[in-house]
């Protein structure tokens, strides 16, 4: 046990029991979110769609907004459920460990069943399951912030999450673009380390045993509190939700077809399009990484959430107008950089202010997983309106489509009242 955490475990941590940021609660987030984003962003955004290619041929596009279609569905109701189910947990393990370690073990070994998935059929079935798998971890694993970091700290240990969840996001991508040319191989790699990254969490972690902690009996009252959608005092909560998902859902309009963008829109054939790519994360990882921590002091000094968001979204959306401009693969690195910097100072501060704006404290879990999934589904959106958009009006629609979306994502930031 902690010393620095009150001897009977309520479930949440004050300020006053906790002297110290506890920096091993820091270190196990950066890497559990490190090691789910890491292979999920280099499979999600490269090496699926090089299978998509492989499989469907001139059809991929469409395939690939079915892919996620599905698995925005299977996301929400995953994180929806495994949220509430972790804030039920009773075990001598504690309440979020299980499903982190189980959640990450099975959805690194679905994402081997990619490599010998012969029909677009089961491969959406597989890509759904490990959504499913996927979802335990993200939903627990958040709900780590509210349960285990007082009030006084969350700024800091919010910062260690940002960290991983930014070098996940980039360094997956990295990590897969040369693995265009070998999908089976890169897909292997990333699966390995999202089985480690919660065994790893959790034994960084160290959570108290939740078996003392109350058992209440199930009633509709119950049912509604852990399993529904907050209902009153959740109009910041709203807003909040809603912009986040329209902010990530600019950046993966274009970043989760970047491939597509740079092989079919700029013409570049598969190996040039790998080294673009990798030079395009490399490119988003160091400002965003250089912004996270940059912006969380900053917010803090200024005594402002809100500020950071908003200036994030003008970012993404100038960023994201670069490529209407020109069919230079170049003008992507230029893209990379501006929506780099946009996301650093989002993710710096965006947590601390979902945790600011939560309707009930005794369903954390549940609401930072509701609100998460605006993260996901902002990342599965990406493909399914690009898909519909370049079907439409071709390439050159995506950019300022993705460009609406994140001016008025900050325009519903300026709109919270109970955050500064």
């Amino acid at each position: 046990m902690m010393s620095n955490e009150t001897s009977t475990w309520k479930g949440t941590v004050a300020d006053q029991d906790q002297s110290k940021a506890p920096l091993n609660v820091g270190v196990a987030l950066i890497l559990g979110v490190l090691l789910w984003m890491g292979p999920y962003m280099g499979i999600n955004g490269v090496l699926l769609p090089a299978r998509v290619a492989e499989l469907a041929g001139d059809s991929k596009a469409a395939v690939l907004a079915l892919l996620s279609t599905s698995a925005m569905i299977v996301a929400a109701v995953a994180n929806i459920v495994f949220g509430a189910l972790s804030d039920l947990t009773r075990t001598r393990w504690g309440r979020r460990t299980p499903w982190i370690v189980c959640g990450a073990v099975l959805s690194g070994a679905t994402l081997l069943l990619l490599n010998v998935v012969t029909s677009i059929p089961v491969l959406v079935a597989v890509w759904c399951i490990y959504q499913l798998f996927l979802n335990a971890v993200v939903a627990s694993l958040i709900a780590v912030l509210a349960d285990r970091v007082a009030p006084k700290n969350r700024g800091m240990i919010t910062s260690f999450y940002a960290l991983g969840y930014s070098v996940g996001i980039y360094g997956g991508q990295m990590i897969a673009a040369p693995f265009v040319q070998n999908v089976s191989g890169g897909i292997t790699i990333l699966a390995i380390a999202a089985m480690v990254g919660g065994p790893l969490a959790a034994v960084l972690m160290r959570e108290q045993s939740s078996l003392t902690m109350p058992k209440g009996e199930f009633t509709v009252q119950m049912f509604m509190q852990h399993f529904a959608f907050p209902t009153k005092n959740c109009r910041d909560y709203y807003l909040a939700l809603v912009a986040k998902f329209l902010i990530v859902a600019a950046k993966f309009t274009i970043a989760g077809v970047q491939l597509y963008v740079l092989t079919d829109y700029m013409k570049q054939t598969p190996e040039g399009a790998g080294g673009y790519l990798k030079t395009i994360n490399l490119c988003m990882m160091v400002t965003a990484i250089g912004m996270t921590l940059i912006a969380a002091p900053v917010s803090d000094r200024i005594g402002s959430r809100k500020l950071p968001v908003i200036a994030c979204a003008v970012f993404v959306a100038a960023g994201s107008l670069v490529p209407f401009f020109s069919t230079n693969p170049q003008v992507m690195i230029a893209f990379a950089l501006l929506v780099g910097i946009g996301m650093g100072m989002f993710n710096a501060v965006d947590q601390a202010l979902n945790v600011d704006v939560l309707p009930d404290p005794e369903a954390a879990a549940k609401d930072l997983g509701i609100i998460n999934l605006a993260n996901t589904g902002g990342q599965v959106l990406g493909p399914v309106v690009a898909a519909s958009v370049i079907a439409a009006w071709g390439y050159q629609g995506l950019f300022p489509i993705a460009c609406v979306f994140a001016l008025v994502g900050g325009v519903l930031i300026m709109f919270i009242r109970t955050v500064k």
